[in-house]
C-alpha cells in the first residue's frame, strides 16, 4: 500500500498525467488524485494513512461472549420444549427476547460465533468405563507403546468387522453436482465374514485373516501364527475385553508359549492402537464400494494391506498431546 502510494507521488512528479499513472498502475483515477491532493496537503505522512479500521462495533466484547454462551445452552435450558437446538434464525430471535442485543442479523451472529470459537458440531457420545484399575491399565499399555521391552514385541490385536456386502458411501472427486450414485438396496443372502488383525509396533506392519466365525477358536489360531512368526521373543498381546480373547484355552496356551496378553480397561478400546488402522482401512478399501461376494471385497482388502504394508514405518508416540498423558484419575467426562 505503502509502495504504490510512494510511486504515484514519484510519476506525478516527473510530469505524467493522470490517464497514463491510471493505465500504468491499473488503478481508479480518483485513487491516483486523492493519493496526489493527500501529498500536496499532508506531504510523506500521507503515504501511510493509517485507516481508522471502519465503523466501530456496536455490540460490545461482553455481550458477544454473552451470545457465545447462550449458544452453548440447550434451548431445554430455557425451557423452550419446541425444539431442540438452535439455529441461527432461532437464536437470534432468543437473544432479543433476552434483550441481549436489540437486534442482530444472521451473519452477525455467525461471524460472532466464529470469532468467539463456537463451531456447528455433531454430537458425539461418550461411554464411561467402570473399570477400577482403568489408571493402572492405561498406564501399563503406554508403557509398552512407548519403550517396547528389549526382549519382546508389543503387538495390537482385534477384531474389524462384520464384513457385509452392502454399498457403502464414501468420497470421491466428481464433477460439480454429479455425485458417484450406488444402489440403495440389497440382500444379506451370502451372510457375514470376520476379520481377525495383528499391529506389529516394531515395524508398524499388519497381519490379518478373514473368517466365517470370531470365536476363541479363530483367535486362538492367530495367536499361534504370531507366535511362530517370533519364535524366541516374548510377545505383548494388547487387546480388549471379547470374551474369546479370555476363554481358559486361549488363556492357558499363552502361559505356556511365553504370550502376556494385555487387557485393556473396559469400554478402553480407544487405547488399542489397531484400531487407528481400522479407520484408516475402513476408508480408503471398503467407503464408497458396492461388492458382490466376499471374494471381491476380501480381494480389495488384501490389495490395501499389500499397499500399507509396503509403506509402513514402526508405531511410536501414541497420543503424545492427549490429557491422557496427565490422567491420574478416571474423568467424570472426557476432556
Amino acid at each position: 500500500m505503502r509502495l504504490r502510494r510512494a510511486i504515484v507521488v514519484m510519476m506525478s512528479a516527473q510530469g505524467q498525467s493522470v490517464p497514463d499513472i491510471t493505465s500504468l498502475m491499473q488503478v481508479s483515477a480518483d485513487y491516483v488524485r486523492d493519493v496526489i491532493h493527500a501529498f500536496n496537503e499532508r506531504g510523506f505522512d500521507a503515504l501511510d494513512p493509517k485507516w481508522s479500521g471502519g465503523r466501530p462495533r456496536t455490540i460490545g466484547s461482553q455481550v458477544r461472549e454473552h451470545i457465545c454462551l447462550i449458544a452453548r445452552t440447550s434451548p431445554a435450558d430455557w425451557k423452550i420444549t419446541s425444539f431442540s437446538t438452535w439455529s441461527l434464525a432461532k437464536l437470534a430471535e432468543h437473544l432479543v427476547k433476552q434483550q441481549v442485543v436489540p437486534a442482530v442479523s444472521r451473519e452477525t451472529l455467525r461471524r460472532i460465533l466464529r470469532e468467539g470459537k463456537v463451531s456447528w458440531q455433531t454430537t458425539t457420545t461418550w461411554k464411561s468405563s467402570n473399570d477400577p484399575d482403568f489408571i493402572t491399565k492405561m498406564h501399563h499399555v503406554l508403557a509398552l507403546y512407548d519403550t517396547p521391552p528389549p526382549d519382546g514385541r508389543v503387538v495390537c490385536v482385534d477384531e474389524f468387522g462384520p464384513l457385509n456386502l452392502i454399498p457403502r458411501k464414501g468420497k470421491a472427486w466428481r464433477p460439480v453436482r454429479s455425485p458417484r450414485r450406488l444402489r440403495a438396496t440389497c440382500n444379506r443372502y451370502d451372510g457375514v465374514m470376520h476379520m481377525l488383525a495383528a499391529l506389529d509396533l516394531a515395524t508398524g506392519r499388519m497381519y490379518y485373516r478373514i473368517r466365517h466365525r470370531k470365536r476363541w477358536r479363530e483367535f486362538l489360531s492367530l495367536l499361534k501364527a504370531l507366535r511362530a512368526r517370533w519364535p524366541g521373543e516374548k510377545l505383548h498381546i494388547v487387546l480388549d475385553n471379547f470374551s474369546p480373547h479370555k476363554h481358559p484355552n486361549v488363556r492357558a496356551w499363552a502361559t505356556a508359549n511365553d504370550v502376556e496378553l494385555v487387557f485393556l480397561p473396559t469400554y478402553g478400546s480407544w487405547l488399542n492402537w489397531i484400531e487407528s488402522e481400522f479407520a484408516a482401512l475402513r476408508y480408503f478399501a471398503l467407503n464408497g464400494t458396492d461388492h458382490r461376494s466376499h471374494g471381491e471385497q476380501n480381494a480389495a482388502i488384501a490389495a490395501y494391506i499389500r499397499w500399507r504394508n509396503a509403506r509402513t514405518e514402526p508405531k511410536t508416540a501414541f497420543a503424545p498431546e492427549s490429557p491422557i498423558r496427565a490422567w491420574t484419575q478416571y474423568p467424570a467426562k472426557p476432556a
